[in-house]
């Protein structure tokens, strides 16, 4: 277990269901430790952590420099309510989120916009995990069409 992570985010890593060759998508990631906690359990999987603060981005980055350089990880500045896969890149399978207001109920306005580019940007059977449960509450996704 990464140094730098608290037992909650622990918790919350351990019951993400991650197989080595996960391609996952944190959502308001911060400096990134939940991020790197998930990167050491991929091999050919791919995490990547996005938030809207340039801060974060910046201190993601640099303590997750080891992560980068491997592949395994990548750091985007970015919402959830206006996040887009990039041309080429692939789907995801599992997205989770920790304290992110759009998902929490706290701005549902931005909840639902978040949700509708969460949905696009899955894999069909792809699931979405956020904070609250014991230690996670899976949000059902819409069938994909």
């Amino acid at each position: 277990m990464p140094r730098d992570l608290s037992p909650r985010l622990g918790e919350i890593v351990d019951a993400l269901p991650l197989t080595p060759q996960a391609r996952v998508l944190e959502i308001g990631c911060g400096p990134g430790a939940a991020a790197r906690a998930v990167a050491a359990r991929l091999t050919s999987g791919h995490i990547l952590a996005i938030d809207r603060s340039a801060k974060a981005i910046a201190q993601a980055k640099t303590a997750s420099a080891q992560e980068i350089a491997s592949g395994r990880m990548s750091v985007r500045q970015i919402t959830a309510e206006d996040f887009v896969l990039e041309p080429g890149e692939a789907p995801f399978d599992i997205v989770f989120a920790v304290r992110v207001g759009a998902l929490d109920g706290r701005h549902p306005e931005a909840g639902r916009r978040a949700l509708e580019r969460i949905a696009a940007a899955l894999v069909p059977g792809g699931r979405l995990f956020v904070d609250g449960g014991q230690p996670l509450r899976e949000i059902p996704m819409p069938p994909q069409r």
